[in-house]
């Protein structure tokens, strides 16, 4: 998933989807070298109407060599006829419910998300 905030601020997350709407946010980003791997945190996923899905769940995103910006990520997005998913993306801090209409996230923007199928993992033909 690559997620673009409205303040040109660039994001990579791997969603590792499960059954009955769970899942895990692993994020995939170069300045995590200076804290390690990130492991992955539990998410959830829900299908809507016409194609719709949501994922949600907690993550942490480098602040630059000395920080990480922690909080809840939101992406409400639709299923388009390649099978590529676009929306909304929304990042709320740490202490604010996405869930409660007076909250009000600390970045804005959009993501793309196309399904891995694992082709590239597999190995090559002997």
């Amino acid at each position: 998933m690559e997620i673009t905030f409205e303040s040109g601020e660039h994001r990579s997350v791997r969603f590792e989807c499960q059954e009955s709407g769970k899942g895990s946010f692993v994020p995939l980003d170069p300045g995590l070298k200076y804290w390690g791997s990130a492991a992955p945190a539990e998410a959830k996923w829900v299908e809507g109407d016409e194609g719709s899905v949501t994922f949600s769940g907690p993550v942490q995103f480098p602040l630059g060599n000395v920080g990480i910006d922690r909080g809840t990520l939101l992406l409400k997005g639709k299923v388009g006829a390649n099978g590529e998913i676009t929306g909304e993306a929304k990042f709320f801090p740490v202490g604010q419910d996405p869930g409660d209409p007076k909250s009000k996230p600390s970045k804005s923007g959009a993501f793309k998300a196309t399904r891995d199928t694992g082709e590239h993992r597999k190995p090559p033909p002997t």
